[in-house]
């Protein structure tokens, strides 16, 4: 499974119709030690780069952006009980799962080099 990432700094797996998505851990070392997770809820439908949820550290509140469309089938409840998860591990501590069509195009994404120099 390749990871793939956008300019919101979220990260997003396709394994057949179910996506993961998290935030960086460039994103969580921006907003420091993650206080507060909203994540969206189980049925919820989100448009790509739709609003889908909120990370608040003591630095600031950060909008978390679904990287495509898709129905939500899973959120994290353990990242919601303990943010700071999230900032030990950011790229395992992952956020919702969403039900995507199978025909989604992932191209608009950056791979991981492509992040790497974007995020610098």
């Amino acid at each position: 499974m390749e990871t793939k990432f956008t300019t919101d700094h979220e990260w997003i797996t396709v394994d057949g119709d179910v996506a993961t998505v998290g935030i960086t851990d460039f994103a969580q070392a921006q907003l420091g030690d993650l206080v507060f997770i909203e994540l969206p809820k189980v049925g919820q439908k989100i448009a790509a780069a739709g609003l889908a949820g909120t990370v608040e550290s003591g630095k600031a509140v950060s909008d978390i952006f679904a990287p495509i469309a898709g129905e939500v089938v899973e959120a994290n409840a353990a990242v919601v009980a303990d943010p700071s998860l999230v900032n030990v591990d950011a790229m395992s501590a992952w956020l919702f799962k969403m039900r995507i069509d199978p025909k989604t195009d992932l191209s608009g994404l950056m791979d991981e080099a492509k992040y790497k120099e974007y995020a610098k």
